[in-house]
């Protein structure tokens, strides 16, 4: 069994461009799945009936684990048999008697952009290191970017002449996003001034565009500590992590007007329904302000 999801996820890597988070997901999920399997006394693909799915599913539920991550994990097992029946190993499809739960509807969330405000002022030291914080700050608002594609950025994917960055996104789809000035002018000043002192004499390769201490490429860990020193300082007691600042730029660009289809392609979602979520988010804010300031509300 374990030779099998191996096998199925080194292809999907190959021919389907997964994303390597995806694929360290789906392998903790598959490989727990096996466990499950091999607890219950099956080893083969064959022995799995849809019996056994909703067992495993209901053990999930017992556990306490949150809707979406029973999803996900629902999601990696469709795919995994879908690929054995399709490569011949199953004659039978088990997934076939499993319904997929109803995801739970979760607002995101975000910044006001007085929060925002303060928390680029965080920045704000003149030191080096400061100057890339606000540069990678500024841009994670300004273009609504994932931690995942921040942190992927080359050097060539940042274009000062057209004001844009160029992303891979999920399954490999790549998109041009605008970074509009103030992130642009960050983005300069770091790559002129910062990136240098942390390169150093002896990695003039690297083609990482944000770098670390070291002048390798930053990790999404290191800008999660980046953005929490950033709230201590203005003392914004939130929990947020990076991925809320692309909720509040999605929020924000709603909010003064731009149309869905727009945000969706500039957000990189596959399905507008992804991005609809927002204009949900937009409504509530709208439903309070009413509520504050009509006297009949």
């Amino acid at each position: 069994m374990e030779n099998l999801i191996r096998e199925y996820l080194t292809i999907m890597r190959a021919t389907r461009g997964m994303a390597m988070r995806t694929v360290v997901a789906y392998e903790t999920d598959l490989l727990q799945f096996a466990r499950f399997m091999a607890a219950r006394g099956l080893a083969a693909p064959e022995e799995v009936t849809h019996l056994v799915v909703r067992e495993f599913l209901a053990r999930l539920k017992e556990e306490g684990l949150a809707k979406s991550s029973v999803g996900r994990k629902l999601a990696a097992l469709r795919s995994f048999f879908k690929y054995l029946q399709r490569r011949g190993h199953l004659a039978h499809n088990p997934m076939m008697g499993v319904a997929t739960p109803r995801k739970e509807k979760r607002l995101p969330r975000f910044l006001s952009p007085e929060e925002v405000e303060l928390l680029l002022a965080a920045c704000k030291d003149g030191t080096p290191l400061a100057r890339r914080d606000l540069a990678i700050l500024e841009l994670l608002y300004a273009t609504g970017i994932r931690l995942s594609e921040l942190v992927g950025l080359n050097l060539e994917d940042v274009d000062f002449s057209l004001a844009c960055v160029r992303v891979m996104g999920k399954g490999g789809r790549e998109r041009i996003v605008p970074m509009g000035r103030l992130a642009m002018a960050a983005c300069e000043d770091y790559l002129r001034f910062v990136r240098p002192l942390l390169l150093g004499q002896g990695n003039s390769a690297e083609r990482a565009f944000f770098l670390n201490r070291l002048g390798t490429r930053l990790s999404g860990r290191s800008v999660q500590r980046i953005l929490a020193r950033a709230l201590a300082r203005v003392a914004l007691i939130r929990q947020i992590s990076p991925h809320a600042l692309r909720h509040s730029f999605a929020t924000h660009m709603l909010e003064n007007g731009a149309d869905l289809r727009s945000v969706q392609e500039l957000l990189g979602h596959a399905n507008v329904s992804t991005t609809q979520l927002y204009t949900h988010v937009t409504r509530e804010r709208l439903t309070t302000v009413y509520k504050k300031a009509h006297p009949r509300a």
